[in-house]
């Protein structure tokens, strides 16, 4: 039977509730969301989606609540919310509608899970501090989503549903960019692992356009590649490459002697006609050509041998 209705609780509202909302109103884009605790919404049946509400989890039945004892819990004991719920049962059929390619599927329904899904699980059981998911509790997702609800003297009766309403496309903006940083970072990944065998014993990896390249640096274990080249709008840039994502700490600095140098001065100091811009803190420099920044990358290979 089709679904004609996504039914989550009335009242206030929580970041888990409102991320499964963009997951399922997207999949269920016919569907009406429905806010209600009556019995007559919160009981299973074929036509509804039922969750963080109605006290059960039952994916069979299509009711994904996780407010009972005991609570449904992951295969390592950390607890769900509605949202983990919802992510485990209708999250790879959110990547194929947001076009991610059969092959990432897999590996970026877990990182989302990881990386996205289960801190609002864990913060919204309670079992993590909001002080661990960032230094300040207000930039946390659930505290903005949740700055999003009415103020206490709102008298409005539909404030709740209003509010929730207005939240979505929010929330929705949030889970859908993190899947396209997934998607794009994979496609990026494939790039960067031909462009290394490229290179082969070369210390200088070039790519076609700016990308994220250190998984694909650590998958192919190169860490004889010291700085990264690619072109941007109509100049060229050569990066460091950090020791992790941990540190600003590089394999390699640029030449002390550029730093914070830019156009003739530059040129002059590196012998590099075109050489246009180096970061005093020496971990990207800019060229006007290919050719300027090859030069100066193999000086900076020089430089740190």
């Amino acid at each position: 039977m089709t679904i004609t209705h996504l039914v989550t609780h009335s009242g206030g509202f929580h970041a888990d509730e409102l991320l499964s909302s963009a997951v399922l109103t997207r999949l269920f884009p016919q569907a009406d969301l429905m806010r209600s605790r009556d019995r007559q919404w919160v009981t299973p049946a074929a036509d509804r989606i039922i969750y963080d509400v109605g006290g059960a989890y039952d994916g069979e039945a299509q009711i994904f609540d996780h407010h009972q004892r005991p609570g449904p819990l992951r295969e390592d004991g950390q607890p769900f919310s509605s949202f983990g719920l919802i992510w485990a049962h209708f999250g790879r059929a959110y990547l194929t509608a947001m076009d991610v390619p059969a092959s990432d599927i897999e590996a970026i329904h877990a990182k989302f899970d990881t990386k996205f899904v289960l801190p609002i699980d864990l913060l919204d059981n309670g079992a993590m501090e909001p002080s661990v998911a960032g230094p300040l509790s207000i930039l946390t997702l659930p505290a903005l989503l949740g700055s999003l609800k009415p103020v206490f003297d709102d008298t409005s009766p539909t404030a709740d549903d209003d509010a929730f309403l207005a939240a979505l496309p929010i929330a929705r903006s949030f889970v859908e960019a993190q899947i396209r940083n997934l998607a794009a970072k994979a496609r990026a990944k494939n790039i960067v692992l031909e462009a290394i065998a490229k290179a082969g014993a070369s210390p200088i990896l070039e790519l076609p356009l700016g990308m994220p390249y250190r998984s694909a640096l650590d998958q192919a274990e190169a860490d004889h590649m010291l700085f990264v080249i690619h072109p941007r709008s109509g100049d060229w840039t050569l990066n460091g490459i950090k020791l992790s994502n941990d540190t600003f700490d590089q394999r390699a600095d640029l030449p002390a002697a550029w730093a914070g140098l830019t156009d003739t001065a530059l040129e002059d100091i590196s012998g590099v006609k075109g050489a246009k811009f180096c970061h005093n803190a020496r971990f990207v420099a800019v060229a006007s050509t290919r050719e300027a920044i090859l030069k100066m990358a193999e000086i900076a290979v020089r430089d740190a041998q």
